[in-house]
């Protein structure tokens, strides 16, 4: 498994992004390509050591034992896989939530239950989603303020907490109310432990995570 121990050309990412805005978005974009790779490289077998310890240690945060309405994602491009943890939790009775690309609103999301007839597509993206239909039936699906824990796909992080996506900006847009609003889901990035890097940059919309769970370690920032 590669390791986050070689020197890397992105060390003080955080650093160029206050002086130059510009040479910092080309470095996030490299980065991306960097760390996309990195995790697509790991073998069958990695990734399914990876899943399995993921799922221990989500089984021991509170956040995850407590919650009965949760939000994952189906991994696509190498993603860490939660669905270890999903089976394990709809033998509990919990309530699974998956992301789907809204329709007619740009670059948001909505969150529709994972039930035994559920008919997966892929999206545009390439990503797994329930399918429209079920998607529109207001019964399956819920605000991302109603959900108790939401669970996401990194592509990069830092031990501060700081998450770096695809660069589409569905979930900072989608959880943009979390900056204000009292009552909020617990957020979690998910990703493979090569995935770490020193530190990231943080922009005016990127919405802070509670947690940072990869398969080595689970990472609680101090917002």
């Amino acid at each position: 498994m590669p390791l986050r121990s070689a020197p890397s050309p992105f060390r003080s990412l955080r650093d160029s992004s206050a002086s130059d805005p510009v040479s910092a978005d080309h470095d996030r974009r490299a980065l991306r390509r960097l760390l996309r790779r990195r995790r697509r490289a790991l073998d069958a077998r990695a990734r399914h050591q990876a899943a399995l310890a993921l799922r221990q240690h989500l089984l021991a945060m509170p956040e995850i034992l407590r919650a009965s309405h949760l939000a994952f994602y189906l991994p696509s491009d190498g993603e860490i896989d939660p669905r270890p943890l999903i089976a394990t939790l709809r033998r509990r009775g919990v309530h699974i939530y998956l992301p789907v690309l809204r329709p007619l609103v740009h670059n948001r999301l909505w969150f529709v239950e994972l039930r035994h007839d559920t008919r997966l597509v892929t999206n545009r993206f390439g990503i797994p989603e329930p399918a429209l239909r079920q998607s529109a039936q207001r019964h399956r699906r819920l605000p991302a303020w109603a959900l108790d824990t939401i669970l996401m796909p990194l592509v990069g992080f830092d031990q501060q907490g700081q998450r770096l996506g695809m660069g589409g900006g569905f979930y900072d847009r989608t959880l943009a109310f979390t900056r204000h609003r009292g009552a909020r889901p617990t957020l979690i990035g998910l990703a493979h432990d090569c995935q770490q890097v020193d530190a990231l940059p943080v922009a005016a919309w990127d919405v802070p995570l509670d947690a940072v769970v990869s398969d080595r370690a689970i990472i609680r920032p101090h917002h």
